[in-house]
């Protein structure tokens, strides 16, 4: 089991690490809608077929979900930072190699490392808890977790804009000045974080999940084209489910696993990834729907005949809006916790489509179910990460976030493919063009409230967290007051009891004993293993665990007396002894 010791105190961000993060986000999630504006004049513009000019998209998506998770657990191992900065080169680099060719071959490999760059958004999150005190935390991550919706949302209207006016290669230009802007920032304002996880790289892992994702992640984005029930389709989704099955149980043997799967498996973590995966669907409908409402021509009876730009400048208060929800999302974060905020914007998503259906006949009408819906995905967004890094170590924070974002990813591809079906099926045949109708669009967003409804089940049974006040601690009255006092202004060690195989276990005892061998506190571990001691003062410490069935175990580690707390999972022997 991979864990994170360290003594070096930790830097602290200055101003502008957070808005230089976010930026970063941003920047990579524009490469997601970047081609949006043109993608019916792709075919055109590089010469092929349209199923062929598809992969330009295709490409991307398959290369962020692959990337996410296995960045993450880079940046656990090398440095987040490092990391960043690796996958902003990346993508800078596809961004030339796309702006260079009208030829589908290079476009496709330019688009790939372009995607390659989503692995940013879960490193971002990584650093900022690394970094950040705690009154911070809570808005910066929150901020983190919006770039990707922000950037797909402002990227729509800018993008219009130059394919309007300019050479669509200059969108690849400009990706590339953002991506090398951003590398400049970073490299300027963002400290490397000394947090490392131990262990080496899972290399077979890595492979597995590629392979898996992609198998998984192809069908779903090309089915339209290939027919769901053909045997490509189907071929390739049995395939998936042996490949990821086979992961799985590789992973479950690995020392040092890509994806801690017994972590995954907790309830916190599993289902805010089931939720994440619901607020990724509901997010792309709207993103799919509203601009072909206001691109068709009036003449059909309900399209509003609104220009390119136009047409981006109504969708965009969905990213501005998310944008403007994380220090709300804070605010409302500290009061209730991260799991009633996301029950809040998954109901304020499904009120913005519920209005939605009604809201369809002018462009400003539009524009008010963006608000609402960026609004809504922007808590719901912005509450995963806190939700997730609330029940793993600081160890697996990448690669926690990281599985975290593609589980959103999914939802945006399922929702691509399912929206474009409805939408295709129930398309009128106008002079051999198929033109959406109002049926397929208020098919697809009842779609996306069930998804919504789907959503808040899984919110529902999150466990309620207790406040880390409130841990049973076993000492006298005086040390309780004590430890009381000082959890409000240090957060001491948190982690999990574990057995020697990695199973968590409960109900063992931690104590923790200070530099002259007085007790200082203990705690009983949680169901789940977890356990949280909070220190008088920062300084040298012994923690001693110890649980019916197994040897006991003492761990030196010292804490700096910051507000940060020092993540420490003990792994107890796994000897029988007499308890």
């Amino acid at each position: 089991m991979s864990h994170t010791t360290t003594d070096e105190p930790t830097r602290r961000a200055t101003g502008a690490t957070v808005p230089v993060l976010a930026f970063a986000g941003i920047v990579v999630a524009v490469m997601q809608t970047l081609l949006v504006p043109v993608i019916k004049d792709l075919p055109q513009l590089l010469e092929t077929t349209p199923s062929n000019a598809t992969w330009v998209l295709t490409s991307t998506l398959l290369s962020g979900a692959v990337a996410t998770p296995i960045m993450g657990r880079l940046g656990d191992l090398y440095g987040k930072r490092r990391m960043l900065i690796l996958s902003l080169s990346v993508m800078v680099v596809g961004a030339l190699v796309s702006a260079f060719t009208d030829a589908l071959l290079p476009m496709i490999v330019g688009r790939t490392l372009q995607g390659f760059a989503m692995g940013a958004i879960p490193l971002g999150i990584g650093l900022m808890r690394d970094m950040l005190p705690r009154e911070r935390l809570g808005s910066a991550m929150a901020l983190m977790s919006s770039s990707i919706g922000v950037g797909g949302g402002l990227a729509l209207p800018a993008a219009a804009l130059v394919a309007q006016h300019a050479d669509w290669h200059a969108l690849f230009y400009g990706a590339a000045g953002l991506g090398v802007l951003s590398i400049a920032l970073t490299l300027t304002v963002v400290p490397e974080s000394p947090l490392r996880a131990k262990g080496t790289f899972d290399l077979p892992g890595a492979l597995g999940l590629t392979v898996g994702l992609v198998l998984f992640l192809l069908p779903i984005t090309k089915g339209s084209d290939w027919g769901w029930s053909s045997p490509t389709t189907l071929g390739l989704f049995a395939a998936a489910v042996v490949v990821l099955l086979l992961w799985g149980l590789m992973e479950l043997r690995v020392k040092a696993p890509l994806v801690d799967l017994r972590t995954t498996a907790r309830r916190e973590v599993l289902l805010t990834n089931l939720a994440s995966i619901m607020v990724g669907v509901s997010f792309y409908v709207v993103s799919l729907v509203l601009p072909q409402l206001l691109q068709l021509p009036a003449a059909t009876g309900y399209g509003l005949g609104q220009s390119m730009v136009v047409a981006g400048l109504c969708v965009a208060p969905l990213g501005l809006t998310m944008m403007f929800t994380a220090p709300v999302y804070a605010r409302l974060s500290a009061r209730y916790g991260p799991r009633t905020t996301l029950i809040m914007g998954l109901v304020v998503i499904a009120v913005g489509y519920g209005g939605g259906l009604g809201l369809m006949s002018a462009a400003w009408q539009t524009i008010v179910t963006s608000v609402l819906l960026g609004a809504g995905i922007g808590l719901a967004y912005s509450s995963l990460p806190a939700l997730i890094i609330g029940a793993v170590p600081a160890s697996e924070t990448g690669a926690a976030n990281g599985l975290n974002t593609l589980m959103r990813s999914i939802g945006t591809s399922v929702s691509s493919a399912v929206i474009g079906m409805v939408l295709a099926n129930t398309a009128n045949d106008v002079g051999g063009v198929a033109v959406p109708t109002m049926h397929g669009f208020r098919v697809s967003f009842l779609i996306a409230t069930a998804a919504v409804a789907a959503g808040l089940v899984f919110a529902f049974f999150l466990p309620r967290r207790r406040p880390a006040g409130h841990t049973q601690l076993r000492a006298s009255s005086a040390e309780d007051a004590n430890l009381a006092r000082a959890e409000e202004v240090l957060r001491g060690f948190r982690g999990r009891v574990l057995a020697a195989d990695g199973a968590p276990v409960a109900r063992a005892k931690v104590t923790l004993i200070d530099r002259h061998g007085r007790q200082a506190g203990s705690a009983l571990s949680g169901s789940d293993g977890s356990y949280t001691l909070a220190v008088p003062a920062g300084g040298p410490y012994v923690l001693a665990a110890r649980a019916a069935g197994h040897g006991p175990l003492a761990h030196s580690a010292t804490h700096t007396g910051t507000g940060h707390p020092v993540d420490l999972d003990l792994a107890l022997p796994g000897e029988t002894v007499s308890a």
